[in-house]
């Protein structure tokens, strides 16, 4: 899909970094040693900085290499967007749509919109990064990524949001836990029980931290993770409760293997799921496309869990 109009001493800089050597590179690229490493050191000459610690080991990027990464990744994603527009004024739905996301999402909705785009859409490549929260967002703003899909975004200068859905918090439970016959639950009585909770890394972490920080002060919860999956397979087990979204266990709750039980007190927040943007970019509009596709297929699902929540 390259149309080669990223710089090649660029492709240089970026091909050393990530084979960490410039003999490595060379196999890589398919082009001499001695021709890297020129392109290289001239750039280094003409700058008067180095890009790479040369050592023993290898290569290591310095504080200026790893900027000229960034523009090298910058300047590739604009080749990949011009190409996907000329395309489009062909009539021809090619192109690539970079998305940055959570694990969460990878667990959960994520494989639904994937189908569906290849469905609709079978010469788009869809790159998938999954990233915390914050490194989600920070690689849209840089441009690194075309969307993000994630939680509690909200609009900012740098950032708009195409669309948004509440996610009220619910507790999940396996049917056989002693908690599952509840119509409903407070958060204080969800004490009574082993809990496992979401680490500091991810959003609902913060968001429950912020409102309820009596749940975490007075006993630390027997389990604390970033992994979805493993939160899954302990409340799946019937051994633990966890505090979390319809959407994170929307497989389990659709197949009966989970059961989520409302939160009744009234000063609980809702999370959100968004998909947003830059608006420092343009995006390519297979992107703007895709996005549709994307906003359709994670309502739906959305629609689908809140309706197994009494």
């Amino acid at each position: 899909m390259s149309l080669h109009l990223v710089p090649r001493v660029l492709r240089y800089v970026e091909a050393v970094a990530e084979n960490g050597s410039i003999q490595a590179a060379s196999r890589a690229l398919g082009i001499s040693a001695s021709a890297i490493d020129r392109q290289i050191k001239l750039l280094e000459d003409r700058l008067d900085l180095q890009l790479f610690d040369r050592q023993s080991t290898g290569m290591e990027t310095t504080a200026a290499g790893e900027m000229f990464i960034v523009l090298s990744r910058r300047w590739r994603a604009d080749e990949n967007a011009i190409l996907s527009d000329v395309k489009q004024m062909q009539g021809i739905d090619l192109g690539l749509v970079r998305l940055a996301t959570m694990d969460s999402l990878a667990n959960g909705p994520l494989p639904r919109i994937l189908a569906a785009i290849a469905e609709e859409f079978p010469r788009v490549q869809v790159e998938v990064e999954i990233m915390t929260p914050d490194d989600a967002v920070a690689a849209v703003v840089d441009g690194l990524a075309d969307l993000v899909l994630g939680f509690n975004l909200r609009p900012t200068r740098d950032r708009h949001i195409l669309w948004s859905a509440d996610l009220p918090l619910v507790c999940v439970c396996a049917p056989d836990h002693p908690a599952a016959s509840r119509t409903s639950i407070q958060i204080k009585e969800v004490r009574a029980y082993p809990l496992v909770v979401q680490s500091r890394a991810l959003a609902i972490r913060r968001m429950l931290e912020a409102r309820h920080t009596w749940l975490f002060a007075d006993a630390q919860p027997p389990v604390v993770t970033n992994s979805l999956q493993l939160l899954k397979q302990l409340v799946g087990a019937g051994t633990h409760l966890a505090l979390t979204s319809q959407l994170d266990a929307a497989a389990e709750l659709t197949s009966g293997s989970m059961v989520a039980i409302p939160i009744s007190d009234a000063q609980v927040r809702s999370q959100s799921i968004s998909l947003a943007l830059s608006v420092k970019r343009t995006l390519p509009r297979i992107c703007t496309t895709v996005s549709k596709v994307m906003m359709r297929e994670i309502s739906a699902c959305v629609e689908e869990v809140t309706a197994l929540t009494p």
